[in-house]
């Protein structure tokens, strides 16, 4: 993998913002955020299939993978540390909140899975890999807790809308061609290990 370019965009992302996005790129994001982890995504299809919007509007937004630690002073949230989440856990829902609410961008640890980068090919949209361990750097770049819906879920399930300014950096390792480089990774590890076990005469 070859780094390719580096990308600072404001969201709303367009189509076009995210179709010029490849694997290897690094973006660096200012505008708003949303995080959502498995609770929320399964909330937000519950109110697709019962025709009930969501308290956020996501065309052209970016979700973020994340249980923020956040603290209230006031009536202000500040947040401390904003560290991802591993993706994994929302595969499973990814593709259809791409589908259904226009997300152009999704972040966080780990990799997804091939549904979900068949979903950044066919709508447009696109997996970027915050480093996880970084949850402080990630805080650094958030100006702004904007609002937080679906408290009920719980503080790291909830949906915080985060104003930021260059957010990252980002790592794209799906993009909008459906290149997936966590599975890349994966594949080429298993060749060499292939190679390796015969070198040494394992069957």
């Amino acid at each position: 993998m070859i780094y390719v370019a580096e990308y600072k965009l404001k969201t709303p992302l367009s189509e076009a913002d995210v179709r010029k996005l490849r694997v290897g790129d690094i973006v660096y994001l200012t505008g708003t955020i949303v995080t959502a982890r498995d609770a929320a995504h399964r909330r937000m299809l519950d109110y697709l299939k019962e025709g009930k919007p969501i308290p956020v509007d996501l065309r052209g937004g970016v979700i973020y993978h994340c249980g923020p630690v956040v603290q209230k002073l006031g009536d202000q949230w500040i947040a401390l540390a904003a560290g991802p989440t591993t993706s994994a856990r929302m595969d499973l829902y990814e593709a259809d909140v791409i589908k259904n609410f226009g997300v152009r961008m999704v972040i966080g640890k780990g990799g997804m899975g091939a549904r979900t980068a068949q979903a950044c090919r066919e709508y447009g949209a696109v997996y970027a890999y915050f480093t996880g361990g970084a949850a402080v750097l990630a805080a650094n770049a958030i100006k702004r807790v904007v609002r937080v819906e679906w408290l009920d879920l719980g503080i790291p399930e909830a949906l915080w809308v985060f104003e930021v300014e260059d957010f990252g950096p980002l790592l794209i390792t799906i993009d909008s061609e459906g290149r997936n480089l966590t599975e890349e990774v994966v594949e080429q590890a298993k060749k060499k290990r292939e190679e390796v076990l015969k070198k040494l005469g394992v069957t």
